[in-house]
């Protein structure tokens, strides 16, 4: 039940971001959905493959060359999903950090504290 509470909240979140940001784009919210799970994917098997190639970019960059990795995630899961929108690696980069952001408030906010 935690997952598909927090699979909503990054959908949620990520679609609401869409409104405000205009180098994002999603078709709908059942788009928004879809980019929740391909995202949720996405972080379980390609970002510990990204994360430890740029090992030594991130501890020469003192760890903000995750903020890049994140951002290719998001390229990623666009190239994947035909009906999200992302205008260039700058708007995957700003969206990454603000869903990151409000999604780690959302999720502290409504986790039960287990």
């Amino acid at each position: 039940m935690n997952l598909i509470i927090r699979l909503l909240i990054t959908a949620i979140v990520a679609y609401l971001l869409t409104k405000v940001l205009p180098g994002v784009h999603f078709e709908g919210f059942s788009s928004a959905i879809i980019f929740a799970i391909v995202l949720g994917v996405l972080n379980i098997f390609v970002k510990p493959i990204l994360g430890l190639l740029g090992l030594p970019l991130t501890i020469i960059t003192l760890g903000l060359f995750a903020l890049v990795i994140n951002a290719l995630i998001i390229l990623i899961a666009d190239y994947f999903i035909d009906s999200m929108v992302v205008d260039g690696f700058w708007w995957a980069l700003i969206f990454s950090v603000l869903l990151s952001f409000v999604t780690s408030l959302a999720n502290s906010m409504f986790s039960d504290g287990d």
